[in-house]
């Protein structure tokens, strides 16, 4: 083994072990990689950031940007209801069509997306039903990680997998390439999940059903009502004229702005709260206190501030501009341990922290200096395009519940078949090979804009950059490998250990290699590293690359076995429920038969 080998697969190495650590993030391991592989001289820097002008890295920016679409324009949503309305009281029938559901949307948008959209529709209707989420959310989560088996532009491992074709000069996926192993799959998955749903935990069914929370239901449940007022802000006021961020009416007397009514000719303006609002004279602050008992009359004459009449509550008063949401942290925030003053929720959101509940109990007002633990809830305010984003788009929050008001608000709920025509679109001119892929999806997302059924901002919020910059980083480790022999050494060493039992062997080894692989890092770094692999065993071979870039493609996916495969799995695993040993036991049998049954398909429906 030559020394500049050496040095990739030592940084290789690194890199694997500060994704199994996470620390530091992925997207900045993603980035020590682009400054130490030329600074080692194994690549240029031309090699080293050859990856973002990658197709596929743009193709899954610009997919990002479809799949909110499609949440803007409520198309989840109206499944979640025909979910609902379908599945009757049958837990069989919910399983079957939430998992469908799931792995259909799943193949046009993020996985992790949808599981996140569904989230709170799946709490729901188990409470309803009286029986338990657990019951239903690991069954989503599998039919999220199947549905990155059933079109190229289902996950970004399959656009990685096809670039790699490409590059190395053979034909590349074709939209549905992959579809037929994932219809099978998703069969599998369903039928497996009927048969061992009963092995997840089950709390004790009968539970009488609520009806959906509304914002009064919310507002009592955090205790909010006896901290809402309405405060004047009179012309001598020394508030008047300063922006909100420069007052510290949080830190110094408990006060949390949410909203200012700001009085106009012919009607009230509402301008929901950030740091840079300028508070004027006349401007009536609806602000929440930190506690009800805390006693501020000489605070209001200090900072020239009259109480006025609050009949009711102001999140009902202004329920098409200003809502709430319920929140929890998963087990990977980087929010947990911090102080509820030190989230920066509004800065980063756009959103106030207005309540917190602890093992199921609300504390006693918002104690801004109390630290977060990984069961707290988290009720926050703020508009609803605010609280829309929170959908999917961030890994630190996982939004739970909202307000039934949300249905009344959605501000392009109209054009929700300009989104799938939008859609349509995209996928027609992919299969008809009319245009490439990326150019495909780049007229569907400029068909979204121009129907209105997404805005620039929210286009850019869309996007999640870290998952990008992951990509790019970890590109050139396959160049590297290659003008370094790791790819060859690696070929060899599978020809050697498996090349006399034949080609669905090898299959089997690299599908079995992959999966493992993944269990300790994304499934875009596994497909990354394998791809190059698997299309040099079969050059090796002298056979078709296609059957062995596909093994790669489906195992990617097949990220059952850990919470911590996939982020569709840590999404379920708190609103779930769940311990480690949960996903072992239904991931480590499940995970064999699709590798039993990809083993057997593939080579048919691909020949080498």
């Amino acid at each position: 083994m030559g020394v500049d080998l050496g040095i990739v697969l030592a940084l290789l190495l690194a890199s694997v072990l500060l994704f199994i650590l996470n620390k530091p993030r992925m997207d900045v391991v993603a980035l020590l990689v682009i400054l130490a592989l030329p600074l080692s001289g194994i690549l240029t820097l031309e090699e080293t950031l050859s990856g973002f002008s990658d197709p596929s890295v743009l193709l899954i920016a610009a997919l990002f940007v479809i799949g909110q679409g499609l949440v803007s324009t409520g198309i989840a949503y109206q499944l979640g209801d025909w979910i609902i309305q379908r599945s009757g009281n049958s837990e069989t029938r919910l399983l079957i069509l939430l998992m469908l559901t799931v792995a259909g949307l799943g193949a046009v948008m993020s996985s992790t997306g949808v599981v996140a959209i569904f989230i709170p529709i799946v709490l729901s209707i188990a409470n309803r039903l009286g029986s338990s989420p657990a019951r239903l959310l690991m069954p989503m989560s599998v039919a999220g990680l199947t549905s990155g088996m059933l079109t190229l532009v289902a996950t970004a491992p399959n656009m990685v997998v096809h670039s790699e074709l490409v590059r190395s000069g053979n034909a590349g996926f074709g939209f549905f390439s992959i579809t037929p192993i994932g219809l099978a799959v998703l069969a599998l998955g369903i039928g497996y999940m009927l048969m061992t749903r009963r092995w997840l935990e089950r709390k004790p069914a009968g539970n009488p059903a609520r009806p959906r929370q509304t914002l009064a239901s919310l507002a009592a449940r955090y205790r909010l009502t006896d901290r809402e007022r309405r405060l004047r802000v009179l012309p001598d006021s020394p508030l008047a004229n300063q922006p909100l961020n420069a007052l510290a009416l949080r830190s110094e007397y408990g006060i949390n702005v949410i909203a200012l009514e700001r009085p106009q000719r012919l009607r009230t303006l509402l301008l929901v709260a950030t740091g840079n609002n300028m508070v004027q004279a006349g401007d009536i602050l609806l602000v929440d206190l930190a506690s009800p008992a805390i006693a501020l009359v000489g605070v209001y004459q200090q900072l020239g501030l009259q109480a006025e009449p609050l009949s009711d509550s102001y999140y009902n008063r202004h329920a098409h501009q200003l809502g709430l949401a319920e929140v929890a942290l998963p087990p990977e925030s980087a929010l947990l341990g911090k102080t509820v003053q030190g989230l920066g929720f509004r800065s980063e959101y756009q959103l106030n922290v207005v309540g917190l509940r602890r093992q199921g109990q609300a504390l006693d007002g918002l104690l801004i200096d109390e630290r977060l633990k990984s069961s707290d809830t988290l009720l926050v305010a703020g508009t609803w395009k605010a609280i829309n984003r929170l959908h999917g788009l961030s890994r630190d929050v996982l939004l739970l519940s909202v307000p039934a008001e949300v249905d009344e608000v959605a501000p392009t709920k109209r054009k929700a078949p300009y989104a799938l025509l939008s859609l349509a679109v995209m996928i027609a001119l992919m299969v008809s090979g009319v245009v490439p892929n990326l150019l495909a999806a780049l007229i569907g997302c400029l068909l979204m804009g121009a129907f209105r059924c997404i805005d620039m901002d929210s286009a850019w919020r869309s996007i999640h950059w870290p998952s990008l910059l992951l990509i790019v980083g970890m590109l050139p480790f396959a160049l590297a490998l290659q003008k370094t022999g790791g790819i060859d050494l690696a070929v060899n060493g599978l020809l050697q250990l498996l090349g006399g039992a034949g080609p669905r062997a090898l299959i089997a080894a690299l599908f079995a290699l992959t999966a493992v692989i993944g269990l300790f890092i994304s499934n875009t770094a596994t497909a990354v590293l394998m791809a190059p692999v698997a299309i040099a065993t079969a050059q090796a071979l002298g056979v078709s690359p296609m059957p062995f870039a596909i093994t790669v493609a489906v195992a990617a996916s097949a990220a059952f076995m850990t919470p911590v495969s996939s982020p569709v799995n840590t999404l379920v695993l708190a609103p779930g429920g769940y311990r480690f040993i949960d996903f072992v036991r239904i991931g480590v049998p499940l995970t064999p038969l699709v590798m039993l049954a990809s083993t057997l398909l593939i080579p048919l429906l691909f020949p080498l």
